[in-house]
């Protein structure tokens, strides 16, 4: 499917993202934003394609919030931001298709469908550790999110980031979302913040001007982010939102229904009294590379 070019894509490239699906939910969002409130922004596909006056972007993982505020950051350094990427890849010969291409033809007639993963092993690896031992380098982190495997963020209980290294290479396309991201970073007033969503929700003192997309991890999926929500974290965020709308506060919610034939009673119940609009998703198992039954919905409260 080709992309739209006017569509804005995340520089993560999370699974699950909302790029394929931004230009669809968008046509429901309010025209006229004074200030977009996202508790649970991710990548950020999202924030970077809605206008309003003001932007407050909130995730509970300190790790995805500092990789924003490095990457805003850098949108005033843009020079400079890719010519440290250009060491750093050199530094430990990674691949790098978006300013050269170094892998042997050699490797790839060995390795048809993974050689990025078969060049890349070593120097990932080795990045990884140096990585691991000081835990301070921002930018070394975005480029083990971007060469390690299924673009995740991931760490152990030492605090260790623990993700294997991906099929996959610093391309052109990372380059492009780079300066889609920094082209926007210059227009729009963002405020970044780590906190629980219904803390972010609470502390922003929001009006019925102001609106809130909220994208918060599925309860019945089975992405790696989602193991840390439950039942119990559904129901608040409902409650939530509940109180959202008493204060004529406009919300909308991006949620599946059902997924491989499990189904989210309870928000199905709960939606029923608001407006519900069906969702295309066309969202692809890394395990079997057929598309997932899955039945998304955007509620709204307007």
């Amino acid at each position: 499917m080709k992309s739209d070019t006017s569509i804005k894509r995340s520089p993560f490239f999370y699974v699950g993202d909302k790029f394929k699906l931004i230009k669809e939910i968008k046509q429901y969002f309010p025209e006229k934003i004074d200030s977009f409130a996202e508790p649970f922004l991710g990548g950020g596909s999202v924030f970077l394609n809605v206008d309003a006056k003001k932007h407050f972007v909130n995730d509970i993982d300190i790790n995805v919030i500092n990789l924003h505020k490095y990457l805003a950051n850098s949108s005033k350094k843009e020079k400079e931001f890719f010519g440290k990427i250009k060491k750093i890849v050199q530094r430990y010969n990674l691949s790098r298709s978006f300013f050269e291409d170094v892998v042997p033809l050699s490797l790839r007639k060995t390795w048809l469908k993974t050689y990025y993963a078969h060049f890349n092993r070593d120097g990932y690896n080795k990045m990884k550790s140096e990585y691991n031992k000081v835990k301070k380098d921002t930018l070394i982190l975005y480029l083990l999110l971007i060469y390690g495997f299924n673009r995740m963020l991931r760490f152990n209980k030492k605090g260790e980031f623990n993700i294997p290294v991906g099929n996959v290479d610093f391309n052109r396309n990372v380059v492009n979302a780079l300066h889609d991201y920094f082209e926007a970073m210059k227009s729009k007033d963002v405020v970044f913040s780590s906190k629980d969503f219904k803390k972010f929700i609470l502390d922003l003192k929001l009006n019925k001007n102001d609106f809130v997309y909220v994208d918060p991890p599925y309860l019945i999926s089975a992405s790696e982010y989602n193991k840390l929500w439950n039942e119990d974290l559904d129901r608040e965020l409902m409650s939530t939102l509940d109180m959202l709308d008493k204060k004529d506060i406009r919300f909308a919610l991006s949620n599946v229904t059902a997924y491989n034939g499990k189904k989210n009673e309870k928000l199905i119940s709960w939606m029923s009294k608001y407006k519900v609009h069906p969702i295309k998703s066309n969202y692809i198992s890394y395990h079997n590379n057929k598309k997932k039954q899955i039945n998304e919905v955007l509620i709204t409260n307007y």
